[in-house]
């Protein structure tokens, strides 16, 4: 049976579930006697011997009936991930938009910047701060990957074998503090990149087990109804295996860490178009689902 996972706040209390069609099984009471721990970090860190278990709970949860959407919050799927790694400049489209003028992939090079998981991850339908003081707020919708194998050198042909599931982000960007005038170092990304609020993750993880292809899904997202990006993660110039490869040389890789991939084409700097408090931002990639949150007031 096809399931995801999710994070939830019920009762008062944060909650790891299964999620099938529009309901929630919590691990807690549906996993019990299982071996399964309850929590979904836990989950992570030895999946490749918790996801058998994990499939034939959810085989018998449909008739417990579980908890109903409109009785629960969503949180964000990992609410205590390790790593929040994510890969900068990494779609053909996206590196044309912003002036890269030799697009060839021999040409470019796979580089990484961190978001701080704890303060930087919201979950689906929460409301991000407005940077202070920045005029120049971005989007960027991005298919992440969370590991689910502790991993150092890895390899294209093992590199898969590493990821436990996905999920949707939306890399939210202060471009204008990404590159400071008259310094040195040039780029800045911890004071454009590392935010508040500004890595929302979800509504859900969905086992790789269940993603046939990861390289080619649709990616979508809208501000306010409008729809600023449209890809495909057939359009990355590093696949997943690259990165991962990349990451696992430079790292080692741990479960529950989360690796956001890169953006298509369609953020707003390229038309100097930025966010303002109120938007709303619809993210949303194929065979997932959709991610939605508010722009609110500087923290």
């Amino acid at each position: 049976m096809s399931f995801a996972l999710a994070s939830i706040e019920h009762a008062g209390k944060s909650i790891g579930c299964i999620e099938i069609g529009d309901r929630f099984y919590p691990l807690e009471s549906v996993a019990a006697g299982s071996g399964l721990p309850s929590d979904l970090i836990t989950l992570f860190a030895s999946w490749g011997e918790h996801f058998a278990a994990l499939q034939e709970v959810a085989s018998r949860c449909v008739p417990l009936g579980g908890l109903a959407r409109n009785e629960v919050r969503v949180l964000a799927p990992l609410l205590y991930p390790g790593k929040v790694v994510c890969a900068g400049a990494n779609y053909f489209d996206h590196l044309a938009e912003m002036g890269v003028a030799d697009l060839r992939k021999e040409s470019q090079r796979l580089f990484f910047f961190f978001k701080p998981p704890h303060s930087a991850v919201v979950g689906h339908g929460a409301t991000v701060q407005y940077p202070l003081g920045s005029q120049m707020f971005d989007w960027e919708v991005e298919l992440a990957v969370v590991i689910g194998k502790r991993s150092r050198r890895l390899t294209l042909d093992n590199a898969l074998d590493a990821v436990a599931a996905y999920t949707v982000a939306i890399d939210l960007s202060a471009r204008d503090f990404n590159n400071p005038p008259n310094t040195f170092y040039k780029l800045d990304w911890v004071a454009g990149k590392a935010q508040d609020t500004c890595c929302p993750l979800g509504p859900r993880l969905v086992p790789a087990a269940f993603v046939t292809n990861p390289h080619d899904l649709s990616l979508k997202l809208s501000v306010n109804g409008e729809v600023k990006q449209d890809g495909r993660t057939s359009g990355m110039v590093f696949d997943i295996r690259e990165q991962l490869v990349t990451l696992s040389n430079i790292m080692t890789l741990d479960p529950g860490d989360v690796v956001l991939t890169g953006t298509p084409a369609g953020v707003g700097f390229p038309k100097r178009t930025f966010l303002k408090v109120g938007d709303r931002i619809d993210a949303e990639i194929e065979t997932i689902g959709a991610l939605s949150v508010q722009v609110g007031e500087p923290g």
